[in-house]
């Protein structure tokens, strides 16, 4: 595109009468500022003014890239912007855009699938973790029922074995109960037997006295009672 040919003092004039201009629709586009994108076109030169006519500031900015929308003139078709290095100038509002070209919109849908690739393999991959946390447990888990039922038979076992020792430990203290009684009855029995025996012994030694004593009245006696010979004669 080539540059429109001027007078420096015809381009200072019109200087001198845009630039306020330009200030003041600088001021007031300030307030609706939003962010546009260069459309698919190669490259936008950037122009200082609303025409062709005017100068280039900016070779061309690549379709795609995002400026600040300042100003829009429907007449013109011009609509004015700022770069992210800061320069500001005119391009035609056929390169705008109010969003991002279909490349960089496919670049980001390629990089947001890539992203939810990336966010799916992780899934997939706690998945298979999660999965092969839950086969652990439910093995942990049958492991603790069949513990529990060995620990519920054991728990039987001890029930019965306590039951049977609270018998035997009944039974115990019955035949202790009766096996004390069986002593007190012996040592009633032996002391009645030790007192028949005492008893018997002194009946024995009375009936030995009274057969002593019977003995010699006998033998006292006896020769009393005879006749004698001489009274005999006498008859």
């Amino acid at each position: 595109m080539a540059r429109a040919v001027t007078s420096p003092r015809l381009f200072t004039g019109f200087r001198l009468l845009v630039l306020p201009l330009l200030a003041m629709l600088l001021v007031s586009g300030l307030a609706h500022a939003r962010t546009v994108y260069i459309d698919d076109t190669l490259y936008a030169p950037v122009r200082s003014g609303q025409g062709t006519q005017f100068r280039i500031l900016h070779n061309g900015l690549r379709s795609g890239t995002a400026v600040t929308l300042l100003e829009q003139s429907e007449e013109s078709g011009y609509s004015k912007i700022r770069t992210s290095q800061g320069v500001e100038g005119w391009v035609p509002t056929r390169y705008l855009t109010n969003q991002p070209i279909a490349r960089d919109r496919l670049d980001a849908a390629n990089r947001e699938l890539e992203q939810a690739r990336s966010e799916l393999q992780e899934l997939q991959d706690r998945m298979g973790e999660v999965s092969g946390e839950r086969d652990q447990l439910s093995s942990r888990e049958q492991e603790l029922e069949n513990r529990v039922e060995e620990l519920s038979a054991e728990l039987e076992d001890i029930r019965s074995v306590s039951s049977n020792a609270l018998n035997l430990d009944r039974r115990n203290r019955e035949l202790q109960e009766s096996n004390q009684k069986l002593k007190n009855e012996v040592e009633v029995l032996t002391a009645e037997v030790e007192r028949l025996e005492a008893r018997k012994e002194s009946d024995f030694m009375l009936l030995g006295a009274g057969l002593l004593i019977l003995g010699m009245f006998i033998a006292v006696v006896l020769p009393w009672l005879k006749p004698s010979k001489k009274n005999d004669t006498w008859a």
